[in-house]
């Protein structure tokens, strides 16, 4: 079916149609079960391809599950009823208010995740972004192309005993980064040529023993994860809701045992109880940071005065987290969107705009976008460190279980509303015509897709 074609059906009659805003799991779920109850859905998605943080906040040695929920995210967007708006992004391409209130849509949804890194905590710290400071969502996405014929993001410089600032999964992502790109360089001058992505499966130390090179010997440091509270208090592991005493302890338990594991296997120096306070600076150069210690207490890291010291570093990596991006037209309440209903997702004052996925709950990594409500166990260490078979993919069927349903409860909604005019209709084809003529496409998503396949 042609552009045209695709279009003038979509205007030949009334009809509910449901705008969302990102295609990738929570977009495209709620995409799918829309286009089933027989709602027009037309996804707007800021990238060329809709896969969000599978692609770029997942780093790239999580290729089978990649390869997986690429695969069940072009199958839930290839129905006729979808109508793909690729290389658009609300508020710099389109109006937030066209689209929520012009278009007359039935429901808008906003599925574009949590993208904008979280402002690491100390006084004019943005003053040092690109000297010295960079944050995760960059860099993250950096590993994952760098390498591609066609990259032409901004470049990084791995150096050694680099820190990370941060405490969750992600924190964690970005120090095993951080330590295989500083191996396989090591090895590489050594003459020996490693896969990076193997060597993340494997593990650094399990790499070097396999080649008879002892690690210690290499000469690199690496990098150092400072965190703000004790190691068993890191977010890398959860206890289900309403967990007893015992399951809170076992929960603490398996963190601690991550963390060795991180350690032994790839390396890492971790610090806990340590906060940033200033930096270390020379001519507006960030060269370091001075922590202070900190004592947990009823459950809050309390700092201790008087225990300042001085950390220098090469480069800073924050990952403290994400959060929403800033759209105008969208009220924020702090570093989130402003919801009157946190269970729907209900944006204040907007009537018929709801919040999904990453971009209600607020958390920018995939992992902490799942229900936290599982019991935590053994394999949970297998998720991220590499013990066993990981759990991921029965894990990401959570979380598309998850989007199912919420998206059900809102087709309803939409559903109970009135259908969109032809007048409106018209008015929506005419906008999505435009920004299918910017970005070069012609309603075609497989043939979309297969023209911009990721690089792995």
């Amino acid at each position: 079916m042609g552009t045209v074609d695709k279009l003038q059906r979509l205007s030949a009659e009334p009809r509910h149609v449901v705008a969302i805003c990102g295609g990738a799991v929570s977009g495209a779920e709620a995409a799918a079960v829309c286009a089933a109850r027989g709602i027009a859905a037309i996804v707007i998605e800021q990238n060329p391809r809709p896969y969000g943080k599978i692609e770029d906040g997942l780093p790239r040695w999580h290729d089978k599950l990649r390869a997986q929920e690429y695969a069940r995210i072009n199958e839930n967007l290839a129905h006729e009823l979808i109508y793909f708006v690729p290389e658009t992004r609300i508020g710099r391409d389109l109006d937030f208010a066209e689209v929520a209130r012009e278009w007359g849509v039935s429901a808008l949804l906003m599925a574009n995740g949590a993208w904008r890194d979280r402002p690491l905590p100390m006084e004019d710290a943005e003053r040092f972004v690109g000297k010295g400071l960079i944050y995760q969502n960059a860099f993250v996405h950096w590993f994952n192309h760098y390498e591609e014929p066609n990259y032409d993001g901004p470049r990084y410089e791995v150096v050694d005993e680099a820190m990370v600032i941060g405490g969750g999964l992600a924190s964690v992502d970005v120090a095993k980064i951080l330590n295989l790109e500083l191996y396989r360089r090591a090895l590489r001058d050594k003459g020996h040529e490693v896969d990076i992505v193997a060597m993340e499966h494997k593990g650094i130390t399990a790499t070097c023993k396999k080649l008879e090179v002892d690690p210690d010997a290499l000469g690199v440091k690496g990098c150092t994860l400072y965190y703000r509270r004790r190691v068993k208090d890191m977010p890398v592991a959860f206890p289900k809701s309403g967990a007893t005493e015992e399951q809170l302890r076992k929960t603490e338990a398996v963190r601690e045992k991550m963390i060795g594991i991180l350690r032994d296997k790839f390396r890492i120096r971790v610090i806990d109880c340590h906060v940033p306070v200033g930096p270390v600076e020379e001519d507006g150069q960030l060269l370091g940071l001075r922590f202070r210690k900190t004592e947990v207490k009823d459950g809050r890291a309390v700092e201790v005065e008087g225990s300042d010291v001085e950390v220098r570093s090469g480069l800073i990596i924050s990952s403290i987290g994400s959060v929403p991006e800033r759209i105008e037209g969208i009220p924020s309440k702090g570093e989130l969107y402003d919801y009157t209903n946190w269970d729907t997702g209900t944006l204040r004052g907007l009537a018929g705009v709801f919040g999904l996925g990453n971009v209600l709950t607020g958390k920018g990594n995939i992992k902490d976008s799942r229900s936290n409500s599982r019991e935590v166990s053994e394999l949970v260490v297998a998720d991220y460190l590499g013990l066993g078979e990981s759990r991921d993919s029965d894990l990401m069927e959570g979380a598309h279980a998850a989007a199912q349903a919420r998206a059900e409860e809102l087709a309803e909604s939409a559903i109970r509303r009135a259908k969109v005019s032809r007048e409106k209709l018209e008015v929506i084809a005419a906008a999505i015509g435009k920004r299918w003529e910017a970005a070069g496409y012609e309603g075609d998503y497989g043939a979309w897709i297969d023209a911009h396949r990721p690089a792995s």
